[in-house]
């Protein structure tokens, strides 16, 4: 399973590292130590605190903006995989996207909860890049 630091959880919340420590600390999300003593989350863990925080449990001053457009780097939170196609919903800050596409991408993919994945947005299509 995939590990994150305080640092790549931030960027994937849409949030400061700072803010990420605090929420640490304050026991929101869990976390434990590597043999270098940096602070790691847990893949699954992140993605389910991810979801959370999307649906609303960001403060006004926690929220980052930016230029960026069309691109939301996030984690996966859900893979529904069926004979054919798949759905698999990243959440990218306070942005929770939905892409359909082919089970054989998301196999290639090898995309799970818990994995860093960016959504591209293009009109009404979104594409999942794996990061």
């Amino acid at each position: 399973m995939q590990s994150y630091t305080i640092g790549q959880a931030a960027r994937l919340l849409g949030v400061s590292p700072d803010t990420a420590r605090r929420w640490a600390d304050a026991g929101r999300v869990t976390t434990h130590r590597d043999e270098g003593g940096r602070r790691l989350i847990d893949g699954k863990d992140l993605a389910a605190f991810s979801v959370e925080v999307g649906q609303g449990g960001l403060d006004e001053d926690e929220v980052s903006y930016t230029s960026a457009r069309n691109a939301f780097p996030g984690i996966v939170t859900a893979v529904k995989t069926g004979d054919v196609a798949a759905q698999v919903e990243i959440q990218a800050g306070p942005h929770r996207l939905v892409s359909l596409l082919t089970r054989e991408a998301v196999d290639e993919l090898g995309l799970e909860v818990g994995m860093q994945a960016t959504a591209r947005v293009k009109s009404t299509s979104v594409h999942i890049d794996r990061t």
